[in-house]
């Protein structure tokens, strides 16, 4: 007899976090990883970062123009350069790939899809590039991903500029492409609440996964970072390793 709650090896469980530093979550999402076995429940992080550029394994220090204050962090996450910040939805996908029956080109195209889905929803035509991961609006990329596949899951995921301060992408070359136009969805005429807008997308994003999402609680890592916080102490006193700032 299954104690209560149960998840079925195809529910997923979602957790809405407000916002939270690029070093927590880095360090979270590999360990969660790096501990999870084949019974373990898939998980999606939804959530916002402060301003901070992140180069992938395949990012140039060059395509960083001019980050002025905003921190730049090398990751292991795939692809090149990128920016996080407020008004920017981040979506951290730990995923057991074998168990959804996909490879790495299936899964970047689910989550794709999932996103275009999403916009259609809202009335916006969007589309993905085979020379560029991503999903664009009429050539303006409105949404980014950058994956990692490590013992046969997933971590990392994807962002989607809802309405963000865009003068930042002028500092970088975007994901490696010179002059790459950013959009977000608020440009697009679309002004969504956070709460709305995020619980629809991972709704897309489930359907297209075959998941099913079941909300669930703040991890113990980021309720032990916010007493941390609280008490003054060293909200980063948890975290064994970070990413390495340039």
């Amino acid at each position: 007899m299954h104690s209560w709650p149960y998840t079925s090896p195809m529910d997923a469980l979602i957790r809405y976090f407000p916002q939270v530093d690029y070093s927590s979550c880095w360090h979270a999402m590999r360990d969660l990883t790096d501990h999870r076995d084949a019974q373990q429940s898939d998980e999606l992080w939804v959530l916002e970062h402060p301003p901070i550029f992140t180069l992938g394994q395949a990012g140039k220090p060059e395509h960083v123009l001019n980050a002025g204050e905003i921190p730049v962090v090398n990751s292991d996450r795939g692809g090149q350069v990128t920016y996080h910040g407020p008004g920017q939805t981040v979506v951290y996908l730990m995923l057991d790939i074998k168990r959804l029956g996909l490879g790495s080109r299936g899964l970047v195209s689910a989550i794709e899809q999932g996103i275009i889905d999403f916009l259609a929803s809202l009335g916006i035509t969007a589309v993905n590039r085979d020379d560029a991961p991503g999903v664009y609006v009429q050539g303006a990329k409105i949404a980014s991903l950058g994956l990692r596949i490590r013992r046969g899951a997933t971590y990392h995921g994807l962002a989607i500029n809802r309405d963000m301060d865009l003068s930042p992408w002028h500092r970088i070359n975007p994901c490696g492409h010179v002059d790459q136009p950013m959009t977000t969805l608020k440009a697009q005429g679309v002004d969504l609440d956070r709460h709305s807008m995020e619980q629809q997308l991972v709704s897309f994003l489930a359907k297209r996964l075959g998941l099913t999402p079941r909300t669930a609680a703040l991890p113990d890592w980021y309720n032990t970072r916010q007493e941390n916080v609280t008490t003054g102490g060293d909200p980063g006193s948890a975290l064994t390793q970070q990413p390495e700032r340039l």
